[in-house]
């Protein structure tokens, strides 16, 4: 089995993690490529020091560029805040390294083209990190979408949920700050895990409509006082794609306040002649629609059927450690040329079409129609009757609602309405 030289820069949550599933690569079955970390790099002494116990882990750093030098390492994956991604990035590529980088591919829609041109430029192998469609109920929602066995595909939900946020108490981190999250807020965190199979099956939207929503103002800043939070925790969007010819609505939900969801991943796909519907809150349960005489869903009790196969019983539910390790395979076995059909990571352009994804919900969420339904002089009167009064008023005058002058022209994927006399 041919060994792969594994550096990481970032050796928190994420770092550690990755390195575990490196400890586990016995377990799988039919890979031909075994990854060996080989060093870390992270400005705290401590974080590394948990490094210590992976004797082949012989680099321990907190200059990053140090890791970059080393001749050994073949392969870098980053985890830190995307404000950094782009610095980052750019240097592994500069040096000469495949990189693994995380979600969301760079802070905005700008610098995921920029590190988008990098990659290409460099002819290094780069995919980014996306761990839930490994799980086999994501997979078996994929094929059987991409097979076309449902018929005419009438609707689609992805989504990604934490409940996390709702306590006021917690802590806030880089993640609630625009300066190191992203004005996306929770787009960035969460929205990779949501388009991955959608982009996947070549359904990228073609116009959005975005609900955002910001939670706590402020959180305890983890040293005895408060810091501003300024980022979007959750993210609605309603968006339209096409689909063998025909415009389907798709909704992408991401959300870091939502009520009874620790970390829950979900997609639904309905159709004329079947659906199917997976959430990682019942790992093992995949439901599939069938239509006949009568319609109803059926509810199927997975095992572990990966996309890589492993020494675990077939009986057994995956986890997050396992699909943490599917991705891995799926890097290292891609980047050999020995992928064979299998389910890949997300690819450079799929990440930076999930940025113009996210760049179109934070314009419709800024500048989409709102047309306000209360006359300030009738501060008195009941909202309802007001808001009916100035409407027959302006019928009366002669006012219809038409579309705005010169807005389709410059903005063809919203129609804006006004309150205008027709020529």
């Amino acid at each position: 089995m041919k060994s792969v030289n594994i550096g990481i820069i970032g050796g928190g949550l994420m770092g550690r993690e990755m390195a575990s599933a490196f400890a586990r690569w016995c377990a799988l079955t039919d890979v031909s490529v075994r990854p060996v970390l080989t060093a870390v790099a992270d400005l705290n002494p401590a974080t590394l020091s948990w490094f210590d116990c992976i004797p082949s882990c012989t680099q321990k750093t907190t200059d990053y560029k140090a890791l970059l030098a080393n001749p050994d390492v073949d392969v870098v994956y980053v985890a830190v805040p995307h404000n950094l991604h782009e610095q980052l990035y750019c240097d592994v590529l500069a040096a000469g390294k495949d990189l693994f980088a995380e979600k969301p591919f760079g802070i905005d829609l700008a610098s995921a083209r920029r590190i988008h041109a990098a990659a290409k430029a460099s002819g290094r192998f780069v995919r980014c990190s996306s761990e839930m469609p490994f799980f086999p109920g994501a997979q078996r929602a994929f094929e059987l979408a991409k097979s076309g066995s449902i018929g005419r595909i009438l609707e689609v939900v992805s989504g990604f949920h934490h409940s996390s946020d709702l306590d006021p108490t917690k802590a806030a981190n880089w993640k609630r700050l625009n300066s190191m999250c992203g004005e996306g807020g929770a787009l960035n965190d969460l929205g990779m895990h949501a388009c991955h199979i959608p982009l996947r099956l070549g359904w990228k939207p073609a116009r959005v409509f975005a609900q955002l929503q910001k939670g706590y103002p402020q959180r305890p800043d983890g040293k005895g006082g408060v810091t501003n939070c300024d980022t979007w925790d959750n993210a609605l969007l309603n968006t339209w794609i096409k689909v063998g010819g025909h415009e389907v609505p798709m909704r992408l939900e991401m959300k870091r306040l939502m009520p009874g969801a620790t970390n829950t991943w979900y997609i639904e796909i309905l159709g004329t002649d079947g659906g199917v519907r997976y959430s990682t809150a019942d790992t093992k349960a995949l439901w599939l629609f069938e239509r006949g005489k009568e319609q109803f869903w059926k509810r199927t009790d997975l095992g572990f059927s990966t996309p890589f196969k492993t020494v675990t019983g077939g009986i057994f539910e995956p986890g997050f450690a396992d699909v943490i390790q599917q991705m891995w395979a799926a890097y290292l076995m891609e980047r050999a040329g020995l992928l064979s059909g299998r389910f890949g990571c997300a690819t450079p352009d799929e990440a930076v079409a999930t940025h113009e994804i996210f760049a179109a919900a934070l314009q419709s969420q800024a500048q989409g129609p709102v047309v306000s339904l209360y006359n300030s002089h009738a501060q008195n009167s009941s909202p309802r009757h007001s808001c009916r009064r100035q409407f027959h008023r302006r019928l009366r005058q002669g006012h219809r609602w038409l579309p705005c002058p010169g807005h389709a022209r410059e903005h063809p994927e919203r129609v804006a309405l006004q309150w205008r006399r027709p020529l």
